[in-house]
């Protein structure tokens, strides 16, 4: 089969599609044809390894997991004898995690792994696609903040994986939401929900007065010490990126401060909260209340210019690779 090996850490030349041996399920696992995969956010920085301080986990001088890829959909192919809620033809959508493993033809779980049936009228381009960006703003808006009807959403990268998700999302809870994006991600926001899109090409935020209960930097290029200024009393500004500045604040300015900063690396918690969010994910995806932002879909012999299109950091939603 084709799997994509990446042997030491850099840009997208790193990785490299190689010819390797089909895996077999043991006992306990379902062996998946995998039928598309998606370029998150923590593969791009598990390529890059870093910040480094990751690399305690995924290897310090190359990575421990030779196939990258953390989210995936398809087409359970064999189970193990003791596999009992999964069978053979079954449509799934998982999350691999630090154990990686998506970029390739084929992948064997366990069968208790973050796993679940795909919704009968999802693609597998939208099923894998939705994963990291609704479970990571689901993660925040329900661990970190309680999200409550009425309350006032900013979202920045809001045109991004996560803050396509995140804008439907915070609506879904009932909340007024503002997203922050380019001018010609303006109409996508507005379209998923949004109540108000700022443009930060013509610094809109910097000329609002208004507050916020929740600011969620989705992408790791806000302040939070400039964004003190647009938050309420008891505001809390969140990001799921983590910069030797953010971290600073998090240890000497936060704990002392009326208005928070809350960092969360949602991909390595318990894993019942993990699948507790994957399902609502799945289930807000089957009932049409979450919709998957598809920008371009490539194939597994292009990964390298896939992942080539999404360090512009110009894309829309999400990148997809079929395999």
């Amino acid at each position: 089969m084709k799997a994509v090996i990446a042997n030491k850490y850099g840009g997208p030349e790193v990785l490299r599609v190689t010819e390797v041996a089909k895996p077999t399920p043991k006992s306990d696992e379902v062996l998946i044809k995998i039928n598309a995969t998606s370029i998150t956010a923590a593969s791009t920085f598990m390529r890059l390894g870093t910040p480094y301080f990751g690399r305690l986990f995924i290897g310090l001088t190359k990575p421990k997991i030779k196939t990258p890829g953390t989210d995936l959909s398809g087409t359970v192919e064999a189970i193990g004898s003791k596999v009992t809620n999964f069978k053979v033809g079954d449509q799934v959508m998982a999350e691999t995690g630090l154990e990686c493993g998506a970029y390739a033809e084929y992948i064997c779980l366990p069968f208790h792994a973050l796993m679940v049936h795909q919704p009968e009228d999802i693609s597998s381009e939208e099923a894998t696609g939705i994963i990291d960006g609704a479970c990571t703003a689901l993660a925040f808006f329900t661990d970190q903040v309680q999200l409550k009807p009425g309350q006032k959403v900013l979202i920045n990268g809001a045109s991004g994986s996560i803050g396509t998700a995140a804008v439907q999302l915070a609506k879904n809870f009932g909340a007024e939401v503002t997203g922050v994006c380019s001018t010609k991600n303006k109409a996508l926001v507005k379209d998923l929900g949004a109540d108000k899109v700022l443009d930060y090409t013509k610094n809109e935020l910097e000329q609002s007065s208004e507050k916020f209960d929740v600011i969620f930097d989705t992408v790791g290029k806000m302040s939070y010490s400039d964004s003190k200024k647009h938050l309420v009393k008891k505001g809390v500004f969140m990001t799921p990126t983590l910069t030797f500045g953010i971290l600073l604040q998090l240890l000497l300015v936060s704990p002392f401060s009326k208005k928070k900063l809350k960092f969360a690396a949602t991909g390595i918690r318990k894993e019942e909260m993990r699948m507790r969010d994957l399902i609502k994910v799945r289930d807000l995806l089957a009932s049409k209340k979450l919709t998957t932002v598809i920008d371009r879909v490539y194939s597994l012999e292009q990964i390298q210019d896939a992942h080539a299109y999404v360090d512009t950091g110009r894309k829309r939603g999400n990148v997809i690779v079929r395999c």
